[in-house]
């Protein structure tokens, strides 16, 4: 089982954005991370699941762990309305950050993953680790 603690960080939204993702596989731990300007808060969030599924071995049995509402409830529910829907939100709009669903949408059915939302700022050591990763790319 690999473990994968994700966060995104933007100062100002739009701004300056960073991601960071904490994986946890073989008894080793590795943090990437990254940054990008003129961002959102939300499209960092998408991108960390993402750079953190391109580093590991496609088919594998996964735990995701995220404080982010959006990024769980849109991968684990919404999406399935987007896609029968054309990609439209339920008020018939184009839905946000298309390109990065899409993506994780693809990565998501190249594993087994489980999905787990977890507090933010609380007791959850590796997610207040991966939450400051994410703040410090977004300063790089």
């Amino acid at each position: 089982m690999i473990k994968i603690y994700t966060d995104g960080s933007c100062i100002g939204n739009p701004g300056q954005g960073g991601w960071a993702a904490i994986i946890l596989y073989d008894g080793k731990k590795t943090e990437i991370k990254g940054n990008k300007k003129n961002t959102t808060n939300n499209q960092m969030e998408l991108l960390a699941p993402i750079e953190a599924l391109k580093k590991i071995p496609k088919g594998s049995k996964v735990q995701i762990f995220t404080d982010s509402k959006y990024l769980k409830s849109g991968i684990t529910e919404w999406i399935y309305n987007w896609k029968k829907n054309g990609w439209k939100t339920a008020n018939k709009k184009e839905v946000s950050n298309k390109e990065l669903w899409t993506e994780l949408d693809q990565l998501n059915s190249e594993f087994d993953i489980s999905w787990n939302w977890v507090k933010a700022h609380s007791t959850d050591k590796l997610n207040n680790e991966v939450d400051l990763l994410a703040k410090n790319a977004a300063k790089l």
